[in-house]
């Protein structure tokens, strides 16, 4: 997975969408970090590897890696936000199917990562977290080669949206 593509590519709809919305002088870190939060929400909410009390199925698997990949727009443009863009040294992991359970801490992992992040600001924290996602994607049986496919499609796709004043 080339990461610092995938990384410039977010720069520009990142740009794109601050340029489209009139952004370049509000800060936007913090809404960042609380994007990313809510859309690891709803990651877990399509997994649904925490309701114990249904036996509904996940969502199909197209519909978690799109969700999957919103969460990594999210972090690739927090990254930019601090400059780990260029030093960013994270692998994606082998994949691999594992519990509802691992999913569960899994989830609990990345949020915890986020909000050390929030705190520190530091390139080990950012990778920490990165990381801990990339393990999810991972864990949730897609390889780098689905996600980095699906962000490229939905990076499209978010460009579109802000054309059509989304």
């Amino acid at each position: 997975m080339n990461f610092f593509k995938l990384f410039e590519m977010q720069r520009t709809l990142d740009s794109y969408i601050e340029t489209k919305q009139g952004l370049h002088d509000e800060a936007l870190l913090e809404r960042k970090l609380l994007a990313l939060q809510v859309e690891l929400a709803e990651l877990a909410n399509e997994t649904r590897c925490f309701k114990f009390w249904s036996t509904k199925e996940p969502s199909e698997r197209d519909i978690i890696l799109e969700e999957y990949v919103d969460g990594i727009h999210f972090i690739l443009s927090i990254g930019l936000e601090y400059g780990y863009d260029k030093t960013c040294h994270c692998q994606y992991p082998e994949s691999e199917s594992v519990s509802k359970e691992v999913l569960v801490t899994d989830f609990f992992n990345v949020t915890d990562k986020l909000l050390n992040l929030r705190k520190e600001g530091s390139k080990e924290a950012f990778e920490a977290l990165f990381t801990s996602y990339l393990t999810i994607g991972a864990h949730l049986g897609f390889s780098g080669d689905d996600v980095e496919e699906a962000y490229m499609k939905k990076n499209d796709v978010n460009k579109q949206r802000q054309d059509q004043g989304y």
